[in-house]
């Protein structure tokens, strides 16, 4: 069922005319009833993104560093990467079928800049978004109709939705977080010194020493590692967790036992594939009402530039 005719009703705002296309709401509903589907959704955006980038091979964490063609199959990916997390029906003439309805997919690293192909109109489209520079993402559902498009196009007769027409996409998702690309986001010096080394172990060092209080994604160890053992190079025997001791860092993992650590010191919790770390002192005076956690029958509490590096303790056993 297509929403009512704006031109029939010229004075109907942007909130009844979507209150009346019922296919549109349905299918709305049926994306925010689905499980965890926010952050399903950004995962897949930062996979997606991470996937182009492919930094274990090329050592890249810059959208700007992708090839034109790597740019264009983008939205291909994230059309297909949605379906397989999701397991959207194929559509019988779009790409998705969704509480019923045929819904095509579009995204763009540019806001508003969804190409929108001619067999697209009268039909439902989930426009998606995301920017590594912003560290957000949006997703809405709008109905195509060639008075809310601009024309002219492309070679392709692809059309762009009007920016005063934006109001008519139902947001499910607007400028929600994506998970931080860090390396992206580090200062321009911190990044140099961490790539400075050609070793792969020594790279990462330098990331959990500069990167202190922020969620590092495997993604990322990957990129500073760049080698298929790069899991190994974060844990001890070797690694930088056991590197880093005696510097006073810890570095927390995924694992329940972990968490609770980083909890008690108010930090950030360590999501599937993500480590955060944190130079640690025992607690003293000075230190008042900081934040801590008892490890090795000590207290903790995350140092101070006025406290001197020492040995951090061990942390628990792994649990998950």
């Amino acid at each position: 069922m297509l929403p009512i005719d704006v031109y029939a009703a010229p004075n109907i705002t942007p909130a009844e005319e979507l209150r009346g296309d019922t296919e549109l709401l349905d299918v709305h509903a049926k994306l925010m009833g689905m499980e965890n589907s926010r952050d399903r959704f950004a995962a897949v955006l930062r996979d997606t993104i991470d996937q182009l980038l492919n930094g274990e091979v090329t050592g890249r964490y810059d959208w700007a560093d992708l090839f034109k063609t790597e740019r264009t199959h983008a939205g291909t990916l994230v059309e297909i990467n949605l379906q397989r997390e999701f397991k959207f029906a194929d559509g019988e003439s779009m790409d998705y079928r969704i509480a019923g309805v045929d819904v095509d997919c579009k995204y763009s690293q540019n806001f508003g800049g969804w190409m929108i192909p001619p067999e697209a109109r009268g039909h439902l489209c989930l426009l998606v978004w995301a920017s590594d520079y912003e560290s957000r993402w949006s997703a809405g559902l709008f109905r195509v109709r060639e008075e809310w498009l601009n024309q002219g196009g492309n070679r392709d007769a692809k059309l762009t939705v009007k920016a005063r027409h934006r109001d008519k996409i139902l947001w499910l998702w607007r400028d929600a977080v994506l998970p931080e690309n860090v390396l992206l986001h580090m200062s321009p010096s911190d990044c140099t010194a961490v790539f400075a080394s050609q070793s792969g172990q020594q790279r990462l060092n330098e990331l959990f020493r500069r990167a202190e209080k922020r969620l590092i994604s495997r993604n990322v160890v990957r990129t500073v590692a760049q080698q298929k053992d790069y899991m190994k190079r974060v844990r001890g025997n070797g690694g930088s967790r056991s590197a880093l001791k005696p510097e006073g860092f810890l570095i927390m993992g995924d694992y329940d036992s972990h968490r609770s650590v980083a909890e008690q010191l108010g930090l950030p919790k360590p999501g599937e594939g993500e480590f955060i770390s944190v130079r640690v002192a025992k607690r003293r005076p000075h230190h008042r009402d900081a934040p801590h956690v008892v490890l090795d029958g000590d207290a903790w509490v995350i140092a101070t530039a006025d406290d001197s590096p020492e040995a951090a303790p061990s942390l628990p056993s792994h649990t998950k």
